[in-house]
């Protein structure tokens, strides 16, 4: 599979799960941006009239800013040929910022609604400081959504850094996280090994597979079963073979892994722990945790339904430590019921993402409900 880019589901998903007052999104020029904005606008508000602003370009000539209720325009850059480079070769024209794009923002804030959009703030608007503060003014009153050019500006990095941002980096969506697939269980109740059970045509262990696919900096699966390593190595997924008895022992070996058995994970922001035998855990609910581990890295997230945990859980770099010294016996929740206080969820698309497979008839019920 190709590497997973959030859509605007998994997106608004994480951000409500934030408890974020604002969303951005920032990215290069042609990251999508401003393709994703417009899609979410329909989720701020039922009447889907979401005050807003417009920048857009007439290539080679010109930028404006219009505002979207009225349709009004100004003209807030000029080309300039003199300028080197294939970017930023628009010149900013202070006054159109100064004068119209402050009043604009200030229609913006006077309206009804919570939420009012801009696509997008760039450069150019670095440019006024008065239009700047009039942007900070509004995001006092209004809650923002808003596409940012990610650039390496003051005022833009201000937005981005901003405690209150749910930010969404379309050139990292995921930032840096690994991932272990849980697939060491013995299958007592089920009889045998349930990983490589059929699931409508497939090995279960299959689906964990395809879930995480595309979305992690490095993934490892650790196992006791031959049959599942053989599976893992055919796809070229990196696994762990080991007969080692218990839960703490396959979770110190997948973090061993991912850091090839330093001893210390380095350079990880996150690792997420997933269970082989969820089949129905959808791609997009894993997509949804790690945005929210990429934007909020101090906490523990865990996968929810209706307020129920569980599984999978993506804990924060520093909780490797604990993650690698864990009581023999005892798993990942040992260390999230240790830090109650540090744990949020994100909620799944359906109950039964959640729903593991403990014998042959709960399999069979989680293939008649599909």
């Amino acid at each position: 599979m190709p590497a997973y880019r959030p859509t605007e589901n998994c997106i608004w998903n994480s951000f409500r799960s934030s408890g974020k007052r604002h969303l951005l999104l920032t990215g290069d020029r042609g990251s999508g941006k401003s393709t994703l904005l417009s899609g979410l606008v329909g989720k701020l508000s039922f009447s889907r009239s979401v005050p807003g602003i417009t920048t857009w370009a007439d290539p080679g000539k010109a930028v404006y800013l219009r505002e979207n209720t009225s349709g009004k325009t100004v003209q807030v850059g000029r080309f300039d040929p003199s300028v080197p480079g294939r970017e930023n070769r628009m010149r900013p024209l202070t006054e159109g910022f100064r004068k119209a794009g402050v009043q604009m923002l200030d229609r913006l804030a006077e309206q009804e609604g919570e939420w009012a959009v801009i696509d997008e703030i760039g450069y150019l608007e670095t440019g006024c400081a008065e239009y700047c503060d009039t942007v900070r003014r509004l995001m006092e009153r209004k809650r923002l959504a808003a596409a940012v050019r990610r650039q390496d500006l003051p005022f833009l990095r201000e937005l981005c850094g901003r405690p209150d941002v749910f930010l969404v980096d379309l050139n990292a969506p995921f930032g840096r996280l690994g991932c272990v697939i849980m697939a060491s269980g013995l299958g007592k109740r089920f009889g045998g090994n349930k990983l490589m059970a059929d699931f409508r045509g497939k090995p279960m262990i299959q689906y964990a597979l395809d879930a995480t696919e595309g979305i992690f900096e490095r993934r490892v699966v650790v196992t006791r079963h031959r049959e599942v390593e053989e599976l893992c190595r055919r796809q070229n997924i990196p696994v762990v073979f080991h007969s080692l008895p218990y839960r703490s022992d396959t979770v110190r070996l997948g973090l061993e892994s991912l850091e090839k058995g330093s001893g210390e994970v380095k350079g990880l922001e996150g690792c997420m722990f997933c269970p082989g035998d969820q089949p129905l855990l959808g791609r997009e609910t894993v997509a949804s945790l790690a945005l929210c581990a990429a934007s909020e890295k101090k906490f523990i997230w865990r996968a929810s339904w209706n307020g129920m945990e569980g599984s999978p859980v993506l804990f924060p770099a520093w909780a490797f430590p604990e993650l690698l010294n864990l009581p023999g016996g005892k798993g990942g929740g040992f260390v999230a019921e240790k830090h109650r206080e540090q744990v949020r969820t994100a909620a799944a698309g359906s109950r039964w993402e959640l729903q593991d497979v403990d014998c042959p008839e709960a399999l069979g019920f989680l293939a008649e409900i599909c």
